[in-house]
């Protein structure tokens, strides 16, 4: 692949619970084989349970609105991301993209980002940091492996769409962000991402189907066009 990979990976995979140590080493082992030959990488980590747990206690304890929740959620995100930058031990840029919209370092194999600012999830900063790549596909990597006819959790015939239009997509979604909220891609990201004439890939939390992608081979999931 010529062009940077762009990869949203969920703070769901970082830490589902805790620390996922064996997912993390085996994602690093991954990605830096492929930056061995070649591929380069851009990682922008969302904040999963640690945000929502930090959210969740932060409402209990004080009346705040959706701006300050999701500066909590933001500090989340930038947690993991460091956490991850660190574990690569020298093999990703030091410097954190806390800003997809300012110019950034990237010459090393890997670089890593984070939550930038209120209204919007990790996946809006992942289509901001690929338009400046100039990347037209975004690999969303969460424990949500497809878009669903419906939410899965709450539909028991809920199936798996393997594709579908921006238009569908928001159709679906919604116009609106709320700190904490989970979806296959934030609404606010969708609109960018359509406007910007981008395709997303779903493809859940397996690296065997992640590895797949950047060999070109078949894979499981969702694409969003």
């Amino acid at each position: 692949m010529e062009k940077p990979i762009v990869l949203s990976l969920g703070g769901s995979l970082i830490a589902p619970k805790d620390i996922d140590a064996r997912f993390l080493r085996q994602f690093i082992a991954l990605i830096r084989a492929y930056a061995k030959r070649g591929c380069r990488f851009a990682i922008i980590c969302g904040g999963g349970m640690t945000a929502r747990k930090y959210q969740q206690a932060a409402k209990k304890i004080a009346r705040l609105d959706n701006e300050a929740l999701d500066w909590v959620g933001i500090e989340a995100t930038r947690l993991n991301a460091f956490l991850l930058m660190k574990l690569f031990r020298g093999d990703a840029e030091e410097a954190i993209i806390y800003d997809p919209s300012r110019p950034f370092r990237f010459k090393k194999g890997i670089v890593v980002a984070s939550g930038w600012k209120p209204g919007r999830s990790t996946d809006y900063d992942a289509v901001l940091i690929a338009k400046r790549l100039k990347a037209d596909t975004i690999i969303n990597m969460s424990n949500i492996d497809h878009v669903y006819s419906a939410d899965p959790k709450t539909h028991r015939n809920a199936r798996p769409l393997h594709s579908l239009s921006w238009k569908e997509y928001r159709r679906m979604a919604g116009n609106t962000w709320i700190a904490g909220l989970s979806l296959p891609f934030d609404p606010i990201a969708a609109k960018e991402a359509q406007a910007s004439g981008m395709s997303v890939r779903i493809i859940g939390k397996d690296l065997r189907n992640f590895r797949d992608i950047l060999n070109g081979g078949k894979w499981e999931g969702t694409v969003i066009s």
